[in-house]
């Protein structure tokens, strides 16, 4: 059903549908198309989610559509259609993004020396300055959020989604709850937040691979507390000199020479910003919770037998190292 139903969108495309997966990523679900001479790019939500406030197709084709002339960065999207009979769910279709994604391996022969490695640190942390700078009410976006109150409600939410798709005992789970509870900061510099903003979900110019070019996985942006954008970000961000189990699950080149420290990362964000960054462990602390959460609901649906994905068979490991590192941010105080 898909065939007709972007004949119908692009009438002058006469060559065959060609459609390939692009083979990262846990949660929604990419797609490469060409249709005759068009290239294009699907997004769908995962098979056998049953999360369906995380994966709202119509919610992020409406972010793009209104966000992509006022953030660059952002894919620029064409359609959008919730008819389940074309592919079994909803979906959107946009431009492709063309560039270099870095994951945990640089690509083989990828020049990325020390002055590289730390020109696109600074990229990397400026350009998501830039995102909070963006006037979401000129946009049209203020009513994607309430920032009011939104810490309380994620740590609050995120616990629970922990809770809902349970399936070890990890005693770091109360105590890193209770912690956040009785530590909770006052909220205080509020923008449009990425909330999954790393390296693999940024594109960078093949011929200036300092230069961001896209960013890509917009599923959970929202309107809430910047500081958890940076926090999201620094708990990706791993250092050369974290501990060994904390390296092997690195989600990018952020330990090769040259990289900003995620200390260097935190100033950087507070001159280019004003922010008050003294708070930032607890960020550090409940991002790096979040993303085990995450993990266990992806583990979850594996669990479940919902998806046969060999990848996920390892994830309890991962979902401890996160708890641990959250754990530790909390109870040092320290990035």
């Amino acid at each position: 059903m898909l065939e007709p139903y972007l004949r119908g969108h692009f009438p002058n495309e006469t060559g065959a549908l060609e459609i390939r997966q692009f083979p990262a990523g846990h949660s929604n679900l990419t797609y490469s198309l060409r249709l005759g001479s068009k290239e294009l790019v699907l997004r769908r939500p995962p098979f056998g989610s049953k999360v369906k406030s995380a994966h709202d197709m119509s919610r992020e084709f409406r972010v793009l559509s209104k966000l992509h002339s006022v953030y660059a960065p952002a894919p620029e999207v064409l359609l959008y259609c919730d008819d389940d009979s074309i592919i079994g769910a909803p979906f959107y279709v946009m431009e492709p993004v063309h560039g270099i994604i870095l994951r945990r391996i640089l690509p083989r022969g990828l020049d990325f020396s020390a002055e590289k490695a730390r020109r696109l640190s600074e990229s990397f942390i400026d350009n998501l300055v830039r995102l909070h700078h963006v006037d979401y009410a000129a946009a049209g976006l203020d009513d994607l959020g309430k920032p009011e109150g939104y810490l309380e409600r994620q740590v609050r939410g995120w616990t629970e989604r922990y809770y809902g798709s349970k399936t070890h005992d990890y005693p770091e789970v109360e105590k890193i709850s209770a912690w956040m509870q009785q530590h909770l900061p006052h909220s205080g510099a509020v923008s449009l937040i990425h909330n999954d903003y790393k390296y693999d979900n940024v594109v960078l110019d093949a011929s200036d691979i300092t230069r961001i070019v896209g960013v890509l996985d917009w599923e959970m942006c929202t309107i809430g507390d910047s500081l958890t954008d940076l926090g999201t970000a620094l708990a990706y961000w791993v250092d050369k000199t974290d501990p060994e189990e904390v390296q092997e699950n690195r989600w990018g080149p952020t330990t090769e020479a040259g990289s900003l420290t995620r200390a260097e990362i935190v100033q950087r964000y507070a001159q280019k910003t004003g922010c008050d960054v003294s708070r930032i462990a607890f960020y550090l602390a409940f991002a790096r919770f979040k993303l085990a959460v995450i993990v266990q609901q992806i583990y979850f649906r594996y669990h479940q037998g919902l998806t046969k994905d060999a990848r996920f068979a390892s994830m309890p490991a991962t979902i401890q190292m996160l708890l641990q590192a959250s754990l530790h941010a909390a109870q040092s105080d320290h990035i």
